[in-house]
């Protein structure tokens, strides 16, 4: 992806897209995917870096939805079963199988358990990752030896997948642009431009980077902006109500021995009826989430005292070894799109994750809700809304086979794995200049010949879209990559052409925002 290329094509005043795109989160991304891959011109626009908000901050898992299917979400469940076989398949180098472990204490959990998951099982058909099934306590304790061992009676094991979502997110940028579509990021909408008779015919728009301003011409225009989704909406209609309403979830950090081996832990029922994982991803243990109302989105939105301490008084009854915050590596939070619900109703994990299409009088098509695991069946879904739109017909859609940028039968050993076919690239940049072989952080195995690729390749354009997106360090040991800054700053200037007083300007920035993800002890 080249920012600059994609740029002049914005400035060719001539030009009329079939579909703009407002927002570069996973639901975004998954309109351009499924457009381009119809044969329609696109073009998305990111106010912030791709994936910057609710994209980069999921649980890390591709999954069905178990609780979805205990509270009757049949239809939702089986989408997200065929999504989840098929992104496997499209992006191995991203995803994995991960096998869970619910820990069983009474008789009749095993019973509820296995009967639930054998119909999990069931549902996903030829897609199914693997079979559920009940494992003794000697084999629980030997594959989650950390797991807390009083009343223990045995676990149920089940399939689920596991992905990393911000880097998933640019490899379905990189595949769109491949493929066509004009993608960019710190491209903010400052407004909708209509015609004579009040309908969207295009956008106005302002690079955050150069202050340059443009306006483009479209036939259609998607508003999925996640949590933001209503402030494009009240931009095309001041009195439009609010649709979204933002709930909130935080992942705590920690080294991978809290839980001690390689399959993940599943708390189905808290007590105040939410779900609890523990997963291993990259080297760490990701412990959440919660599921808490907020009024008002933001976009870098912070974990709340009380959650750090539910999520850890919550993990604490399962594990023999009790984290504290002092253990804590790095905390990040995450708001989701919902639906906002009918008045009087407050709970959140009560709320649907289907995803709504919604056409406004003006023709702006918003997508909301949804989850990351259904990311291409949202677009699919908007961009049928093509045809009514325009009056144009509408190719069938490609997406559903459609392999993600880094595809490769063979996976790359070590951590460049996630870099799929991009690997090899990355190898030769190392062996370009002795320093770019060199680590970012003694702790972690990224090496600085990264941090060029990503701007080179992966445009990006601040500190912290290469520490917090394009390798992951951010949200897994926020102290490393505060003291890997610099290094990682004074590479991108080099990359990028930039001068001093940029970097002073990135560190500032980046110092700031990496402060959030620090946790503080008590």
């Amino acid at each position: 992806m080249n920012r600059e290329e994609n740029l002049n094509q914005l400035r060719d005043k001539s030009k009329i897209w079939d579909i703009a795109v407002i927002g570069g989160g996973s639901s975004g991304l998954g309109v351009a995917l499924d457009a381009v891959s119809r044969g329609l011109s696109v073009v998305l626009l990111e106010k912030a870096d791709f994936a910057k908000g609710t994209s980069s901050r999921s649980t890390k898992l591709v999954h069905g939805g178990v609780r979805y299917l205990a509270q009757g979400d049949i239809a939702l469940v089986l989408e997200a079963l065929k999504e989840r076989g098929m992104l496997l398949k499209n992006a191995p180098h991203l995803t994995q199988n991960q096998p869970f472990i619910i820990p069983i204490y009474t008789w009749w959990d095993r019973i509820q358990y296995s009967a639930g998951l054998k119909i999990y099982d069931w549902m996903a058909g030829k897609l199914r990752l693997g079979k559920s099934r009940f494992i003794s306590k000697s084999e629980t304790i030997k594959r989650l030896p950390a797991v807390l061992q009083k009343g223990l009676k045995g676990g149920v094991v089940y399939h689920d997948g596991q992905f990393d979502d911000a880097r998933l997110a640019l490899n379905i940028a990189q595949t769109a642009d491949e493929l066509g579509a004009c993608i960019l990021n710190y491209m903010k909408v400052s407004g909708l431009v209509k015609n004579d008779s009040g309908k969207i015919s295009g956008l106005k728009v302002i690079d955050e980077q150069s202050k340059e301003k443009l306006e483009i011409q479209a036939k259609m225009v998607v508003n999925a902006t996640g949590v933001f989704a209503d402030k494009i909406l009240q931009m095309d209609n001041p009195e439009a109500p609010k649709t979204i309403q933002p709930s909130q979830g935080i992942h705590l950090v920690m080294d991978l021995d809290f839980l001690g081996g390689k399959d993940a832990l599943m708390i189905p029922k808290t007590r105040d009826g939410r779900v609890l994982f523990a997963v291993p991803w990259h080297d760490k243990l990701v412990v959440g989430t919660t599921d808490t109302l907020r009024e008002k989105a933001k976009l870098e939105p912070e974990a709340l005292q009380k959650e750090i301490d539910f999520v850890l008084e919550t993990a604490s009854g399962y594990l023999t070894k009790k984290p504290t915050r002092a253990d804590v590596k790095a905390v990040f939070a995450g708001l989701r799109p919902l639906a906002r619900p009918k008045e009087g109703s407050t709970k959140t994990k009560e709320i649907s994750r289907s995803h709504k299409v919604i056409v406004s009088e003006s023709g702006l098509v918003t997508l909301t809700g949804g989850k990351w695991t259904t990311y291409r069946k949202m677009g699919e879904d908007t961009v049928d809304y093509f045809t009514q739109i325009t009056g144009q017909t509408l190719n069938p859609s490609k997406s559903l086979n459609q392999k993600i940028h880094g595809f490769t039968t063979e996976i790359p050993s070590g951590h460049l794995s996630i870099y799929g076919s991009d690997a090899t690239k990355i190898q030769q940049l190392a062996k370009e200049k002795s320093e770019w072989s060199q680590p970012i952080h003694p702790a972690f195995p990224n090496i600085l010949a990264e941090v060029v690729w990503s701007c080179q390749n992966e445009m990006a354009i601040k500190v912290e879209d290469v520490l917090s997106r394009r390798i992951r360090m951010l949200i897994l040991d926020a102290q490393a990559a505060l003291d890997s800054a610099e290094k990682v700053a004074q590479t991108m200037a080099v990359a990028l052409q930039k001068d001093q007083a940029w970097i002073d300007s990135e560190l500032a920035d980046f110092n700031k925002t990496g402060e959030k993800y620090l946790i503080k002890s008590t």
